[in-house]
C-alpha cells in the first residue's frame, strides 16, 4: 500500500529523536484475549516525523478546503470531515505494507489521501467532476481505488465491516501476506453485523484489524449514552479477539499499537481490535450544527489535544526550525489550492455516463 509519509520529501538531516517522541505505556490499554506479542517499533527519526506531520497537515488543509467549497455550494450531498482525527489513519498507514487493503465508512477523505490517492482526484470527485475517482458519480461517500487498495467509503453504517472481513479472507486465501484495515466508528460498533463479522473473523483467523475511531459522538449522541460498557476495545472478548485502547490523538501511540496489531495478524493469529480514542472538531456532517456539545468542549480539545500541534512541538524539540515548519504549511496549502482549481476546472460528467458502470443481468454495461 502506498504510504505518502514515505514518499513526501523532508529537508532536514537525520537526528536522534528526543525522548518526547516515544509513545508511553499510558497511551494503550490491552484487553484480555489471546495474549498479543509485544512488538518493538523503532522511534521515527526526524525525517520520518516530518513525513507524518506533512501527511496529517495535508488531510487537515484538504478538509478545510472541502468545507469551504461545500459552503459555496460547489460540493453537493453529504460531506463528513475528518478534522481532528488525522493521527489515526496516518499512523496506521505508516506501519502498513504495500498490498494491505483499506475500507472505511463515509468519513473517508483522509483515508483516501493517506492511501496515496491524489488530492486532485479526490477533490474532483467531491465536486462531482469527470476527473474524480468515480467519474463524478460517487461524491463524498463513494470513492474507490483498486490501484491503491482502497475499497470505499460506505454510506450505510457498519456495512463496510463484513466487507473488510471479506478482504481479509481474500488475503488469507490467496496467501498475499496482506492485512485488511477495517475502519468503523463508535456508532457502528453497536450494529449486529459487526458481531457476526467478529465471530467469523475469529473462527477463520482472518488477518483483519478492526480500527474503531471513537470520536465520542455517533452523529449527535454521546458514546456514554449509546454504548453499554465504555471500553469498546473489549467488544471482541467473547470471541477471543485481543483489543487495545489507544490515544488516537497521538500519531506515535497509533504507530506503536498499529505495529503490534499488524504483526499479530501477519503471524496468522487472527483478528485484532484497536479502539482509537479521538475527537472530531466539526459536526457529524457539514449539515450538523453540533449543538449537542459546547464550544468550550471543542476549544479545549483543540488547544490541549490537537494531534498536529502535538507533533509540531515534538519536531521543534528535535531541533526543526520554525521556518521549515512554516514552509511545509505553505507547500501544503498550495497543493490543496491547486487541487481545488483542478477540480473546478474539470468538466461535469456527460449525461451518457448515467448508463455506464451499472450492474444488470448479463454483466456490466
Amino acid at each position: 500500500m502506498a504510504k505518502s509519509s514515505q514518499t513526501r520529501s523532508a529537508t532536514s538531516g537525520n537526528k536522534a529523536p528526543s525522548p518526547k517522541t516515544k509513545a508511553t505505556n499510558k497511551s494503550v490499554r490491552r484487553v484480555p484475549g489471546r495474549p498479543p506479542k509485544n512488538i518493538p517499533i523503532e522511534t521515527p527519526d526526524t525525517d520520518s516525523l516530518l513525513g507524518l506531520y506533512e501527511d496529517m497537515l495535508m488531510i487537515r488543509r484538504f478538509e478545510e478546503k472541502a468545507g469551504q467549497l461545500y459552503g459555496m455550494g460547489m460540493i453537493g450531498g453529504f460531506c463528513h470531515l475528518y478534522i481532528g482525527q488525522e493521527a489515526i489513519v496516518v499512523g496506521m498507514q505508516s506501519v502498513s505494507r504495500d498490498g494491505d487493503s483499506v475500507i472505511t465508512s463515509y468519513r473517508d477523505h483522509g483515508h483516501m489521501l493517506a492511501c496515496g490517492m491524489t488530492a486532485n482526484g479526490v477533490m474532483a470527485e467531491l465536486t462531482g467532476r469527470k476527473d474524480g475517482y468515480s467519474k463524478g458519480k460517487g461524491g463524498s461517500m463513494h470513492m474507490f481505488s483498486r490501484e491503491k487498495h482502497f475499497y470505499g467509503g460506505h454510506g450505510i453504517v457498519a456495512a463496510q465491516v463484513p466487507i473488510g472481513a471479506g478482504l481479509a479472507f481474500s488475503h488469507k486465501y490467496r496467501e498475499t501476506g496482506g492485512v485488511s484495515l477495517t475502519y468503523l466508528g463508535d456508532g457502528a460498533i453497536n450494529q449486529g453485523q459487526v458481531y457476526e463479522t467478529f465471530n467469523m473473523a475469529a473462527l477463520w483467523k482472518l488477518p483483519v484489524i478492526f480500527v474503531i475511531e471513537n470520536n465520542q459522538y455517533g452523529m449527535g449522541t454521546s458514546v456514554s449514552r449509546a454504548a453499554a460498557g465504555r471500553a469498546l476495545a473489549d467488544r471482541g472478548k467473547a470471541y477471543g479477539i485481543p483489543g487495545m485502547q489507544v490515544d488516537g490523538m497521538n500519531v506515535l501511540a497509533v504507530r506503536e499499537a498499529g505495529a503490534e496489531a499488524m504483526a499479530y495478524c501477519r503471524e496468522g493469529k487472527g483478528p485484532y481490535i484497536l479502539e482509537m480514542q479521538t475527537y472530531r472538531y466539526r459536526g457529524h456532517s457539514m449539515s450538523d450544527p453540533a449543538k449537542y456539545r459546547t464550544r468550550e468542549e471543542v476549544d479545549a480539545m483543540r488547544k490541549q489535544r490537537d494531534p498536529i500541534d502535538a507533533l509540531r512541538e515534538v519536531l521543534i524539540a528535535d531541533g526543526v526550525e520554525n521556518e521549515q515548519i512554516k514552509a511545509i504549511d505553505a507547500k501544503i496549502k498550495a497543493e490543496v489550492t491547486q487541487a481545488s482549481d483542478f477540480a473546478l476546472a474539470s468538466p461535469e460528467p456527460d449525461p451518457a455516463e448515467l448508463w455506464t458502470d451499472v450492474i444488470r443481468e448479463g454483466g456490466v454495461i
